[in-house]
């Protein structure tokens, strides 16, 4: 589902500007929450987003001190026309960003499983309350806060999270700063959370450089394989993943006799389709993979929520 925003339309020179880079990269950058205070309090957030014109889609993400990175895409938005071409990208000022996207819509795109209610037979892990299925963490505001994990392990499951990244304009773009978290799949299996909202993974099509590893980005399976495509929305969408999970198998004396294998949605697009994972991914490289495990929602000290958690096990 899509939501027009009229907002000011066809496609300017973008002028190219320096990006914002001071002590607030050295120190841990304000996070915002819920997207009234964001708009009242931070100018940037009403402007960034996602804009849409006849055949193209511009993604422009707030880098803090009035700095955009803007990638526009030919034939519309990742997951909604997008060509696959590399992208025209550019940082640019606020005024230049409201020039350039003069005459065209504002959008707030909505994942087709948003809000999916959990099928009969499924595990509730979270629907808005605390239980004796999860374990650590913060339940406030009817929200999952990241650093929980379940006391149950898990095996072969479909899995269905919704999650809400916060608004940290100041701190790098990319960084691992931005609202990072992630799910553990039997605490070994990463599927990153992060803010990389309008940012590419294939460094052929990263015109403007970043500092950071893409195998680190939202979607990506950490330090192990990027998304297909960059289906990150904006921070302070609801987003979702669904997953479709199968565990590694082992034969009666433990000797591995198939790898794990995963396919992921991220607001309804493929991003994985069946890939086979030989082992851990990032820190959960280095444990023995099991048949069933828990599921860690990541803490790094950043807030991110959580809501309508379950899962259907295979």
């Amino acid at each position: 589902m899509t939501r027009l925003i009229q907002f000011a339309a066809p496609v300017l020179a973008i002028a190219l500007a320096s990006p914002a880079c001071s002590a607030a990269d050295k120190k841990k950058a304000q996070a915002w929450v819920d997207a009234e205070k964001a708009t009242a309090e931070h100018p940037d957030f009403a402007l960034q987003g996602e804009y849409v014109g006849e055949g193209v889609g511009v993604q422009a993400a707030a880098m803090g001190g009035g700095k955009f990175y803007v990638s526009e895409f030919k034939g519309g938005l990742p997951g909604a026309g997008w060509d696959g071409s590399a992208p025209v990208v550019e940082i640019v000022d606020a005024k230049a960003l409201k020039s350039a996207v003069e005459g065209r819509k504002k959008i707030e795109r909505e994942s087709p499983t948003l809000g999916a209610k959990p099928p009969e037979g499924a595990v509730v892990l979270f629907g808005g309350e605390a239980s004796d299925l999860l374990k650590k963490g913060e339940v406030k505001d009817g929200l999952l806060w990241a650093g929980a994990e379940t006391a149950g392990e898990y095996g072969d499951f479909k899995l269905h999270v919704e999650f809400r990244l916060p608004y940290k304009p100041d701190a790098a773009l990319t960084s691992q700063d931005r609202g990072n978290s992630g799910l553990y799949l039997q605490n070994r299996y990463e599927t990153q959370v992060l803010d990389t909202f309008g940012v590419m993974y294939d460094k052929e099509q990263i015109k403007v450089p970043l500092k950071s590893d893409p195998k680190q980005w939202c979607g990506c399976f950490y330090k192990f394989k990027t998304a297909d495509t960059p289906m990150c929305f904006p921070p302070l969408s609801w987003q979702t993943y669904d997953i479709d999970f199968t565990a590694p198998k082992f034969d009666a004396s433990g000797n591995k006799t198939a790898n794990a294998r995963i396919t992921v949605l991220q607001n309804g697009v493929k991003i994985h389709d069946d890939v086979e994972l030989p082992k851990g991914t990032g820190a959960g490289g280095g444990r023995k993979e099991v048949p069933k495990g828990p599921i860690i929602f990541q803490g790094h000290g950043n807030p991110v929520a959580y809501r309508n958690v379950w899962l259907v096990e295979k």
